[in-house]
């Protein structure tokens, strides 16, 4: 829900992150990877402070982002849609399977505190698919170690990350995660902005030499993950520069609505990435939940995200 002292939706002017400050190809100075960094970060930064009234959906749109890159890190072959399908459309109570479970992992990470215990690392390495081993119980202590270290926030995401692969092989979806909450705590976000795993696969990320995947640990992973926060910022603030104007025709609209549950629905939009088309609440039937998703889409408040004429999903 949206605190108190948010900015007005119609207020807020979406920072847009410098050209030059973007990755657009491999690069190996870590100086100027730190550089590019810093500048992305500081965008995202005044924007996550800002805490507009659809922080919540622009959080769970990256986070989904996030998901479908470790989705095909891990081999899976769900792209955005399909593990939206995934988690949106099953029925209530039910196991999302392997890929809604993966979503799972990343919206947690979106929607909680930066803080890992051990309790939250066995459900975490349980939704990523990961056998718990006793190895892991270090990687709280690494975490607490590399945000409280002092070192700029890429470099200690890098650090935590690095402390996964040491510790065990075959995790690397999970070096990601590690790395992102890391950025987040060291940043002092109160909640996550999943940035770094969404550039897993991303162009800039490949070395130089022999052209493969750059890994969030190991050698040149400061480097790696600099480059992540400086694209994953950029693409942060583009995605949130698409969520503004519609929530603000959402804002306008919502005097407008005559649906006796309308506020019901309208907070959950701002809140997460999708909402369905047959939503029901107490005061709000499937018939006129339809209705609303209708109208707020011809006043161009929402988008219809399935491109399917039955089990639709709406969002910003």
């Amino acid at each position: 829900m949206r605190a108190p002292n948010s900015t007005p939706t119609s207020a807020l002017q979406t920072p847009v992150v410098p050209g030059w400050a973007i990755p657009r190809a491999p690069m190996e100075d870590p100086a100027e990877a730190a550089y590019m960094a810093g500048a992305a970060l500081n965008c995202l930064d005044n924007l996550v402070r800002a805490d507009p009234p659809w922080a919540g959906a622009w959080r769970q749109r990256v986070a989904l982002n996030a998901a479908a890159s470790a989705a095909r890190l891990l081999g899976h072959r769900e792209d955005e849609a399909a593990l939206r399908d995934a988690w949106h459309l099953r029925p209530a109570g039910a196991d999302p399977g392997p890929a809604g479970n993966l979503l799972a992992a990343w919206r947690r990470l979106a929607s909680r505190s930066p803080i890992l215990d051990l309790e939250g690392l066995r459900s975490l390495t349980n939704l990523l698919g990961l056998a718990w081993t006793p190895a892991l119980e270090v990687l709280p202590e690494a975490v607490e170690d590399a945000a409280s270290s002092g070192a700029p926030a890429p470099l200690a995401a890098a650090a935590a990350a690095g402390a996964v692969g040491a510790v065990t092989s075959g995790t690397e979806a999970l070096a990601w995660w590690i790395a992102d909450l890391t950025l987040a705590r060291r940043m002092r976000w109160p909640i996550p902005m999943p940035v770094l795993a969404t550039q897993i696969h991303a162009p800039a990320l490949r070395a130089r030499s022999g052209g493969g995947r750059r890994r969030s640990g190991g050698e040149g992973s400061s480097v790696t993950l600099c480059l992540a926060a400086a694209a994953g910022a950029a693409e942060a603030c583009r995605i949130a520069a698409e969520i503004s104007p519609r929530a603000a025709r959402l804002e306008a609209a919502a005097p407008k609505l005559r649906a006796k549950g309308a506020g019901e629905a309208i907070a959950l939009l701002l809140e997460d990435d999708a909402v369905q088309g047959a939503l029901t609440t107490p005061s709000l039937s499937r018939w006129a939940s339809r209705r609303l998703f209708e109208r707020l889409e011809a006043l161009q408040a929402v988008r219809e995200l399935s491109g399917r004429s039955t089990f639709r999903l709406y969002g910003l």
